[in-house]
């Protein structure tokens, strides 16, 4: 009888361990009340740099990976059809110019001869309608130097509209960042709206994480998140959630979930506060730690 007592607390006692390992196992796997862990891959909002114009891409000056800043080139067009056309332009307000200038010295000179035969008729020198013809010469000339001054302000602005598109065919940066993708290469003919390079600001980088179901409840915008990856574990970045999906998905196949059982999921995105020194790039696989009870202790994410 007192062997089987002694079996029978041996058996309660290893059972009692067992499951006191367990739970502090899953503890020491798991994080305090008041934090969620999940993982991603980060990413950036994308700016596709286009032309507005067809044409056959001349240059490619950036490669992916590039850092760029504001306004740099990034790439040249060349368009036959433009470049005929801001020649036609030219020479058509070289010519207009000129005729203005003739337009002009006519217009003076039939002022003068106009002035000069009111004058005569005046003092009776001349009879009134030849007076009267040198008048309608001046206002004929002067309407052919208002018509010369206008075919000008045309081809004026015929040649700007030329030059622009010229100049929408150097393509340059609308914003600092990285070059994400390198689309097209010299050669190419693009039709208007074509690709040729994509960029992403490095300062306004997220992490899109997926927060099971039964916790999707805690999350709210604004909530404080920490960030972290392998190439800087001990350098945990600040983040904010700044998006909360409004419907629930299936959990993406590249997305590692210590709960099997979890199906459905809700995407989040946690945007970085900063990014020191443009150290994180988009495609960086990362932790987060989003804090959803305030006063408790940031830890680590534990897998």
């Amino acid at each position: 009888m007192n062997k089987s007592k002694v079996v029978m607390a041996g058996v309660v006692l290893a059972l009692a361990g067992a499951l006191g390992y367990g739970i502090w196992q899953a503890r020491d796997r798991g994080l305090p009340e008041g934090l969620i862990q999940a993982n991603g891959r980060l990413e950036g909002d994308s700016v596709l740099v286009a032309s507005k114009y067809p044409g056959r891409l001349e240059t490619v000056k950036v490669r992916e990976g590039d850092m760029v800043s504001s306004g740099q080139l990034l790439a040249t067009l060349h368009s036959d059809e433009v470049t005929a056309r801001l020649r036609a332009a030219q020479a058509s307000l070289a010519a207009a110019r000129a005729q203005q200038q003739r337009a002009t010295a006519a217009s003076a000179q039939a002022g003068k001869d106009a002035a000069r035969f009111a004058d005569l008729l005046a003092r009776g020198s001349v009879d009134r309608m030849h007076a009267e013809q040198m008048q309608l010469a001046a206002v004929s000339a002067r309407s052919q130097a208002v018509q010369a001054a206008e075919q000008i302000h045309q081809a004026e602005a015929a040649v700007a509209e030329a030059t622009a598109v010229l100049r929408e065919l150097q393509l340059t940066a609308p914003s600092g960042g990285m070059v994400s993708n390198r689309l097209r290469e010299p050669g190419e003919m693009l039709a208007a709206g074509g690709g040729v390079v994509e960029l992403v600001d490095l300062n306004r980088l997220y992490l899109k994480v997926y927060v099971p179901e039964n916790q999707i409840g805690k999350i709210r915008l604004g909530l404080p998140a920490q960030i972290r990856t392998d190439a800087f574990p001990d350098h945990p970045f600040a983040a904010t959630v700044s998006h909360i999906a409004a419907r629930a998905e299936f959990t993406p196949k590249e997305v590692q979930t210590p709960d099997e059982r979890v199906k459905l999921v809700y995407a989040v995105k946690l945007s970085l506060s900063s990014n020191p020194q443009l150290r994180l790039t988009p495609g960086l696989p990362a932790d987060a730690v989003i804090r959803w009870k305030e006063g408790v202790a940031w830890q680590a994410p534990r897998w």
